[in-house]
């Protein structure tokens, strides 16, 4: 039932992740942040068990931490994404896997801003643009239709409502909300959510009351 939507620009990296955490066949809220704040400028959207999730997220966050402490300096997201993919096939080899499925998005200043794709069989690659879960078998094509690597944040948002659209309209499933945040060089910030409810016929991009209303991530 859940998903996640990620793509890479010229400046920035955009990602959303739903925002619904249900049990079975029932819903139990509609604001679940999964979204994770790994360093200064990087993130991880992840999908998969409730329980598995934080955990293996907060193992991730605290080591890479952990890392900067003892040498000075963060990894990049790249160094990010292959440690994180030989955890999850470690844990996937022993009697205690995780399943996971996630995003890492990030920013370098020498390699500009990136997308990773893993999976729980800890598969690995970077990608523009991309999708997890049942919502991504409608919209991975609005992503090849719209995805330029020139597109401005607006744009880059005005897709994704257009792929949270057509959840709406294709999918059976009831995820209506997803939360979105941007990476780039000046660091990590919140965009307004996407709310099924608030997307007109033809979408309009960022509500013009909320544009650039950008909040820190919290550590």
């Amino acid at each position: 039932m859940e998903g996640l939507f990620g793509a890479a620009f010229k400046d920035f990296v955009l990602v959303a992740a739903d925002m619904t955490a249900a049990q079975s066949i029932l819903v139990m809220k509609n604001d679940e942040g999964k979204i994770y704040k790994i360093s200064d400028k990087l993130v991880m959207a992840v999908t998969g068990d409730s329980g598995d999730t934080v955990q293996f997220a907060e193992f991730i966050a605290k080591n890479i931490q952990l890392y900067k402490m003892r040498n000075g300096y963060e990894l990049s997201p790249r160094a990010a994404a292959y440690y994180t993919r030989k955890q999850l096939a470690e844990y996937l080899r022993s009697r205690s896997p995780y399943n996971c499925n996630m995003l890492i998005a990030g920013h370098d200043p020498e390699e500009g801003p990136q997308l990773f794709f893993i999976d729980y069989l800890a598969s690995l690659i970077e990608i523009p643009y991309i999708t997890h879960g049942y919502p991504g078998i409608v919209t991975l094509s609005i992503m090849g239709e719209y995805h330029r690597s020139d597109m401005t944040v607006e744009e880059a948002y005005e897709m994704f409502a257009k792929c949270v659209q057509e959840v709406q309209k294709r999918l059976i499933i009831n995820v209506p909300n997803f939360k979105v945040t941007m990476v780039s060089k000046d660091g990590i910030k919140h965009l307004p959510p996407i709310k099924a409810k608030n997307i007109p016929e033809e979408n309009k991009g960022i509500p013009e009351t909320e544009q650039y209303a950008a909040i820190p991530v919290a550590v």
